[in-house]
């Protein structure tokens, strides 16, 4: 495979587990150049993500502290002004982000706090903004509905490969995932979808994952590849962490199966060391959550994120028209 390889949406396990399974520094090398072919390698892109309604949430996800099912700390609060979430995505552009991120905890919104939210994407994108939206599983209706407002974005996580996925949640079903993300794509929205590694899953489980993401019609627009962020009183709180090198590993597959997506660092990136970060960019991670809150667990802060980045030699990437 050289670094102008194709897009493909027909990847096998068995080349996945392969790509896995690659030498590490040969696996680096393969991810960079492809990605130097599609992207500037000193570049990542900056988002923002706020929660706008936290907490309550009816789903049994074993790794989330917004379930109701258990008991975090995490406050129940009611669904943002419209005002005061703009407000918050002007700050967010005046520290470099060119993308707000907006989160709700719902299943799936009910359609009177569609038109709330809508407002929501309409302030933002007025000042200049890309817009994503993360509400839960969403209908053709309400795809359509947010297409028509002007969103960019739709964030879908599928969490993990299809097999694994019963193993950490049982409210619903991948396949209805996978669903939302069809009704999204159908709708003209760009998908952002990834998912969630260390909470016990295999590499195979992993190389499923990204199997089932790079085989879509279209690639997702962004792909976050999430460390597990564990929170006490959550069921994955205290399984073994994910090796680093093991991480890395995934975004570096992420990089070659889709080699135009924006590969994101997500979640987790707080315990991770500014060595590990690094490899994460080596390896075709161009795209970076930034602030403080990462919807309900911490994030590295804007100044360290920055300071990072000038040892690096990285540049905040420039709104892509």
């Amino acid at each position: 495979m050289n670094q102008a390889s194709p897009i493909r949406h027909d990847w096998t396990q068995e080349e996945v587990d392969t790509l896995f399974s690659t030498p590490f520094n040969d696996l680096m090398y393969q991810a960079q150049q492809i990605h130097r072919h599609y992207f500037d390698a000193n570049e990542v892109q900056i988002s923002t993500l706020l929660s706008i309604k936290t907490g309550a949430c009816p789903e049994d996800c074993s790794y989330c502290p917004q379930s109701v099912r258990y008991d975090t700390g995490v406050e129940k609060e009611p669904l943002m002004a419209v005002d005061s979430v703009v407000e918050q995505a002007a700050a967010a552009k005046q520290q470099g982000a060119t993308r707000f991120c907006m989160g709700a905890a719902w299943r799936s919104p009910k359609d009177r706090d569609l038109d709330q939210v809508i407002d929501m994407v309409k302030g933002v994108k007025a000042l200049g903004m890309e817009t994503c939206l993360t509400l839960g599983m969403l209908n053709e209706q309400q795809s359509q509905k947010l297409a028509n407002a002007g969103l960019d974005y739709y964030n879908h996580n599928i969490d993990s490969s299809e097999s694994f996925y019963e193993k950490i949640i049982t409210t619903r079903k991948f396949e209805m995932r996978m669903d939302t993300l069809k009704n999204v794509q159908q709708s003209g929205i760009n998908v952002c979808s990834g998912g969630i590694v260390g909470m016990g899953e295999t590499q195979q489980d992993r190389a499923g994952m990204l199997m089932a993401l790079a085989n879509l019609d279209q690639h997702p627009g962004s792909v976050p590849i999430n460390a597990l962020v564990q929170v006490k009183g959550t069921p994955l709180h205290g399984i073994e962490k994910i090796d680093d090198l093991d991480f890395v590993r995934t975004i570096a597959v992420a990089r070659i199966m889709m080699p135009k997506s924006m590969v994101r660092l997500s979640a987790g990136r707080n315990e991770m060391s500014e060595a590990v970060q690094a490899m994460c960019f080596l390896a075709g991670a161009n795209s970076i959550f930034y602030g403080e809150k990462l919807l309900t667990t911490q994030n590295p802060e804007e100044n360290k994120d920055m300071a990072l980045f000038q040892k690096l030699g990285i540049k905040p990437m420039p709104k892509r028209h």
